[in-house]
């Protein structure tokens, strides 16, 4: 079989294009964009992520469950979703429920889940 050639065999630069694209790169936050991706790219929390868009709000006892997880190791991947603006918490007594910051975080964590199915599905055909 042959090998596909993904890349440019000639070497042709849009300049207009080019510059548009880097008028945009330079007003946007990749770093703490890719904070919040690179959050997700852990299976763990994604998994509590997956459960928060499912229930709603957890105590982090069900969230440690849930994962099979300590309390402990549960605790500091839910402040890290927490830092990242992923995750809000709030207390009652000595109880921590945490829940989904935004509807934005659900919609990636369900669009991602949406791409993987269909490219998988794309894939296997």
């Amino acid at each position: 079989m042959k090998a596909q050639n993904d890349q440019c065999e000639v070497s042709i630069i849009n300049p207009k294009k080019i510059s548009n694209a880097k008028k945009t790169l330079a007003n946007e936050d990749f770093i703490g964009t890719s904070q919040l991706f690179k959050a997700l790219s852990d299976p763990t929390r994604l998994k509590i992520a997956f459960a928060l868009i499912e229930e709603q709000e957890l105590c982090v006892c069900d969230v440690a469950e849930i994962i099979e997880s300590s309390i402990a190791t549960t605790s500091h991947h839910l402040r890290l979703l927490r830092k990242l603006g992923l995750a809000k918490y709030r207390k009652i007594g000595k109880q921590v429920f945490y829940s989904l910051d935004d509807d934005h975080v659900k919609q990636l964590v369900e669009i991602a889940f949406i791409h993987h199915k269909e490219a998988h599905q794309h894939v296997s055909n």
